[in-house]
């Protein structure tokens, strides 16, 4: 094969190609090819049968889809999630962004810091889950704090605070991660110009809204599409919390529904539905996402 066949094969850069090309096999064996089948599924009657069996699944077209959007559990998940992203994003880059800043400056115990936000990150999530139903419980430590004040029904058992309660566990939980994110970000402000903001007379307020917010603007855009797609795949933390989206699916969200209707109902053409518009108001949030937030000034 002569040079030139080589280089519009593999490009300009073979090595490279080679190298890449574990991860490119690895992405269409672990996304590509089940986000394609599951599209499949849901324009078809699909349905599982024994190891070998050949069965007619016919095409039905957008019977599935009609099924989906005329549920209203599946239309109040999509709603708990949107409530969930409202909530957990701008809490997740105004935390992080506030933390990592302190943390980045020349403070005691900064090591300390660091490894203790992300403790919780690295932690199972059965055990931190634990932690919280300790605290958020009816008779949690947080109600007796609270004492008169506390919610009736408590957190997780109160249809109007569940979600909200979920999402606040998840921040916390994910911090940490965030948190390396901007603390990255900021070695790339240069110093200079929060001198040159110094002498201009800004205080600390004004040098972190006019230096430190623009500079790690392209970490601010990668968290807040980090945020939404892991929010958007919200299933444990539901699962775990409030024993599988209660009460009466104030907490479920569309990946705990398509893990109902299409492993434990055995309608897996219905689960596939529903994750394929997930996908679809996915993409469109990061898009907008994309467009407002990581647009330069």
């Amino acid at each position: 094969m002569r040079r030139g066949s080589v280089t519009r094969i593999l490009g300009e850069h073979p090595v490279g190609t080679v190298f890449v090309a574990p991860y490119v096999v690895f992405l269409a064996a672990v996304f590509a090819y089940p986000l394609g089948f599951a599209v499949y599924m849901s324009f078809h009657d699909y349905f599982f049968t024994a190891p070998g069996a050949i069965v007619d699944r016919p095409f039905v077209g957008f019977a599935n889809y009609v099924t989906v959007l005329t549920d209203p559990a599946v239309q109040r998940s999509f709603v708990n999630v949107l409530i969930f992203l409202v909530i957990n994003v701008p809490l997740t880059v105004v935390l992080s962004l506030g933390l990592s800043t302190a943390l980045n400056s020349a403070i005691r115990w900064r090591t300390f810091f660091r490894v203790s936000y992300y403790v919780p990150y690295v932690t199972a999530s059965v055990a931190v889950v634990g932690v919280w139903l300790f605290l958020f419980n009816s008779n949690g430590l947080v109600n007796s704090i609270l004492g008169p004040l506390a919610p009736d029904p408590s957190w997780l058992v109160n249809s109007k605070l569940a979600m909200p309660t979920i999402a606040v566990y998840v921040t916390w939980k994910q911090l940490g991660f965030f948190i390396l994110l901007y603390l990255a970000a900021l070695q790339n402000v240069s110093k200079d110009l929060y001198e040159a903001a110094s002498m201009d007379g800004a205080g600390r307020w004004k040098s972190f809204m006019n230096v430190t917010v623009p500079g790690v603007r392209p970490a601010t855009t990668l968290v807040v599409l980090v945020a939404t797609v892991t929010g958007a795949n919200l299933f444990t933390e539901p699962y775990l919390l409030t024993g599988g989206g209660g009460p009466d699916g104030a907490s479920a969200s569309p990946v705990l529904i398509m893990y109902q209707r299409g492993i434990e109902q055995g309608n897996p053409d219905v689960g596939s539905a529903i994750g394929v518009l997930l996908v679809i108001g996915v993409l469109i949030i990061a898009l907008l996402e994309r467009r407002f937030v990581g647009r330069e000034e």
